[in-house]
C-alpha cells in the first residue's frame, strides 16, 4: 500500500469515505430525501396557507376598518342631526310656550277687566237702586209730613210715578 503513495491517514479515509458512500446509499435507499423533500413540501405548503390566510385576516381586518369608519361617520352625522333636530324643536317649543303664556296673560288680562267692569257696573247699579230706594223713602216721608190726612192715595200715586221714572 505505501507503493502508491498512501500514508498511514490515509486508509482511515478511505474508510470513512467508503462509509459516508454507504451511508448515503442507505439514505437514498430508504427514501430520506423524498421524506426531507416531502417534509420541506409540507412545511412551505403550510406557510403559504399562513401566509394567504394572513392576507385574507389583512383584508378582511381592512374592510371592517372601513366599515367601522363609514359607520362612526353614519353616526357623527345622525347624531349632528338628532342635536340639530333637538335645538330647533326646542326653540320652537320655547315660542310656542312664550306665544301661549303670552296670550294666557292676554286673556287673564281681559278677564281681570271684564270682572272689573261687572263689578263696576254692578256697583253703579247697587247705588242707583239704593239711591232710587232713598229717593223714594225720602219723598214719602215729606209727602207724609205734608200731606197728612189728604193724601194718602196722593202720596201712594207720586210714589208710584217716582219709582216708575228712576227705575
Amino acid at each position: 500500500m505505501w507503493a502508491f503513495g498512501f500514508d498511514a491517514t490515509t486508509g482511515a479515509t478511505i474508510w470513512a469515505t467508503i462509509a459516508l458512500v454507504i451511508f448515503i446509499g442507505i439514505v437514498v435507499y430508504f427514501g430520506v430525501p423524498k421524506m426531507i423533500t416531502k417534509m420541506l413540501d409540507e412545511r412551505i405548503k403550510k406557510i403559504e396557507t399562513d401566509l394567504a390566510e394572513a392576507e385574507a385576516l389583512r383584508a378582511e381586518a381592512k374592510a371592517l376598518l372601513e366599515d367601522y369608519a363609514r359607520r362612526r361617520e353614519e353616526a357623527e352625522k345622525e347624531a349632528e342631526d338628532i342635536v340639530t333636530a333637538a335645538r330647533e324643536e326646542a326653540f320652537r317649543l320655547t315660542a310656542e310656550a312664550k306665544s301661549s303664556l303670552e296670550a294666557m296673560v292676554a286673556r287673564r288680562e281681559k278677564a281681570v277687566a271684564d270682572k272689573i267692569a261687572q263689578a263696576e257696573a254692578q256697583a253703579v247699579a247697587e247705588v242707583r237702586a239704593r239711591s232710587a230706594d232713598l229717593a223714594v223713602e225720602a219723598a214719602r216721608v215729606l209727602l207724609e209730613k205734608q200731606v197728612a190726612a189728604k193724601g194718602d192715595v196722593l202720596v201712594d200715586q207720586a210714589i208710584k210715578d217716582v219709582a216708575a221714572r228712576l227705575n
